[in-house]
Formats: C-alpha cells, structure tokens, sequence
C-alpha cells in the first residue's frame, strides 16, 4: 500500500498565510487545513492497515512455529522407534515423548506471556 500524503512536516512548519484586514484568509486557513486533514486521514489508514498485517503475521508465525515443533518431535519419535527396532514403547520412550510434549506446552506458555 502506497501512504499518498500531499505536505511534508517541513512545508507545514513553514506555511505562511496571506493577511486580510481582518486577519488570515479563512478559505486558505480552510483549504490548507483540508489537505492537513486528509494526510493525517491517510496516515491512520496506513497505520491501521500495516497494524492488521502485522497482527496477522505475528499470528501465522507463531501457528508456523508450532507446526515446527509438532513436526520435529513427530520425526524424533519416529527416528527413535527404527532405531530401537521396536514398535512396542518402552517406559523410557514414553518419558522421552512426555519431556518433548512438556517442552511444547511450556514453550507455548512462555510465547503467550511474552505478547
């Protein structure tokens, strides 16, 4: 997305305004103003936009992660069975899946506290 602003803070700074009688012209007050307003409308949109996207992406991250480590402790399960050559699970094969799955839940735990 494309932040399509008419002023830079420079040309804000150091507008000028031509005096009337009775002071600044009001339609120039009021057109210069139009355009300070339309910028600021237009920051917000980007602002907002750019926020949402980066939610989204904090989001997909963490799901990704996750995924990563479902994967990695499905492969080390698996490379521990054909290792062993058994299918049969033995008591330290259940505490090796029990430390992989507590290393999940705690890891997920310390994620959520750190958003």
């Amino acid at each position: 997305m494309k932040l399509n602003v008419s002023l830079k803070p420079k040309e804000i700074l150091e507008k000028s305004f031509k005096v009337d009688a009775k002071g600044y012209r009001p339609q120039e007050v009021d057109a210069f103003l139009d355009i300070v307003i339309q910028d600021y409308s237009s920051y917000n949109r980007f602002i907002n936009t750019i926020a949402r996207e980066n939610n989204e992406l904090i989001e997909e991250n963490n799901r990704l992660k996750n995924e990563l480590r479902r994967v990695k402790i499905e492969r080390d399960t698996a490379l521990e069975e054909r290792e062993s050559g058994n299918n049969n699970p033995t008591n330290l094969d259940i505490l090796k899946r029990l430390s992989n799955l507590e290393k999940i839940v705690y890891s997920n735990k310390e994620n959520d506290e750190e958003e």
